[in-house]
């Protein structure tokens, strides 16, 4: 792996398109996942094509993986009480959505990736804690240090 590789994750909320910007660059982030089901978003800029092309322009790659997104009915449990039976149950089911064939391929395309660049997979909360893409980020760093050569 090399130096300014792996995976973190990022949210917008409370963030504008420049602060988003400004954020991964500040990082060194080569690749955005995206991992909203649906790449759109109230806020300005922040909507697949046009957050694609600002960060053309910014010399990040974009990349939408709605397969890796959390559906509406389940997001719930990912609130402020995560850690309660219903949290619990809501990652759950998003861990299994993520272990179908298009999830785990996914995953794993994005451990293999986090291999060679500084990926973020970007979604809406600000905290992890209350986001799907914490559980998402569990599962790539996982395959990604199945991918890494041991050390003795």
């Amino acid at each position: 792996m090399t130096e300014n590789a792996g995976a973190i994750g990022i949210g917008y909320e409370g963030k504008n398109l420049a602060e988003l910007i400004e954020n991964l660059r500040a990082m060194g982030v080569a690749v955005l996942i995206d991992v909203r089901l649906n790449a759109i978003s109230r806020k300005a800029g922040l909507s697949k094509r046009a957050l694609s092309a600002a960060l053309a322009e910014n010399g990040i790659e974009y990349r939408h993986k709605p397969e890796l997104g959390n559906p509406r009915d389940n997001r719930a449990g990912f609130g402020e009480d995560w850690n309660t039976p219903e949290g619990r149950a809501a990652r759950a089911t998003y861990n299994t959505s993520i272990a179908t064939e298009a999830g785990a391929a996914a995953v794993a395309e994005l451990a293999d990736l986090a291999r060679h660049k500084r990926i973020a997979l970007l979604c809406f909360e600000a905290s992890e804690l209350h986001c799907h893409r914490r559980e998402t980020l569990a599962a790539v760093r996982s395959r990604l240090m199945e991918l890494l050569p041991a050390t003795a």
